[in-house]
């Protein structure tokens, strides 16, 4: 081969490599450009749950994450996951079933059979699936003080008593359609002397202050535990399982196709004790949300 020609090709060789090089930069620099958004509600344990997601997806993978943690309630997420706004969070079974896709659980239905329900109302009618469950449930409970003038064990006993007692809930309470206020009040035929709305996070304050008799409380909260409040069983069933499982867009699971695997290493490793802990740490003892899921998901071997 002539040497002019070795020079051609030597020349052609470094124009292809530049363009690899160049194309490579270029995909890396919109990756890096376009972090994977993590959000959730506005409350306790979703702030918590939050932080565990974006910690573990950037302490095991290569991609960066946009926290907006604290958006708001279903009414809000939803639209903001159907919109490409943000592009996963930690949501509940139940709550996904009656308050987004409006349909009702059956009497005594399973975890899976809800599961597989939202699972597939997701995909057909917002792009969107949700992965393997978390390990826990946070249902309601109609809790009240230990001093308080009253006993009862069941939501029906609430209901007999409740013309001489106060009701206070999250404001998204009184707004939901299926498992809210509106549905709840008819279900056990409630007749509260006054009803208020709080920020959920000041709910248990006004319980424990006086300021109500009665809240729906979370079961998964530590202040329960901690404060001695009394619990009742939702002894007709009225609301669904609401096991805790991550929403996330399908098109994210595209285009990040290890993320999928990653995200299901949390699957099972949240028991409510766990996560009443979490909450307790947080709302009790005042540390700091993020230190609490960094610290959780060190003690399960999920990050070093």
């Amino acid at each position: 081969m002539k040497l002019r020609n070795k020079k051609f090709y030597v020349a052609i060789l470094i124009v292809v490599t530049l363009l690899l090089t160049a194309c490579n930069a270029k995909q890396a620099g919109e990756t890096a450009k376009d972090p994977i958004v993590v959000s959730g509600k506005n409350w306790t344990e979703q702030y918590i749950l939050s932080q565990l997601l974006a910690i573990h997806i950037e302490e095991n993978t290569d991609y960066d994450v946009d926290l907006q943690d604290g958006l708001g309630e279903v009414s809000i997420l939803t639209p903001a996951l159907e919109n490409e706004e943000i592009d996963m969070y930690v949501e509940y079974t139940g709550t996904g079933l009656e308050a987004v896709l409006g349909e009702q659980a059956e009497e005594g239905e399973s975890s899976e059979s809800i599961f597989n329900r939202v699972k597939e109302g997701y995909e057909e009618r917002y792009q969107s699936t949700w992965l393997k469950p978390l390990g826990f449930e946070n249902n309601y409970t109609l809790a009240y003080t230990e001093d308080a003038d009253f006993d009862a064990e069941t939501y029906s006993d609430i209901a007999a008593l409740s013309e001489n007692l106060s009701f206070g809930a999250p404001h998204a309470f009184y707004e939901r359609q299926g498992d809210g206020y509106d549905a709840f009040k008819e279900a056990y035929s409630f007749n509260f002397s006054k009803t208020d709305s709080f920020d959920p996070n000041v709910m248990y304050q006004a319980l424990i202050q006086g300021d109500v008799d009665v809240i729906p409380a979370f079961t998964t909260d530590g202040r329960i535990e901690r404060s001695n409040l009394q619990t009742t069983v939702d002894d007709l069933g009225f609301f669904p399982r609401y096991d805790a499982a991550i929403v996330i867009r399908q098109e994210v699971l595209d285009q990040y196709p290890d993320l999928e695997e990653t995200l299901n290493g949390l699957a099972g490793q949240i028991t409510e004790k766990d996560m009443q802990q979490m909450n307790a740490r947080v709302d009790i003892d005042g540390e700091d949300y993020e230190v609490v899921a960094r610290e959780f998901l060190t003690s399960k071997g999920l990050i070093k």
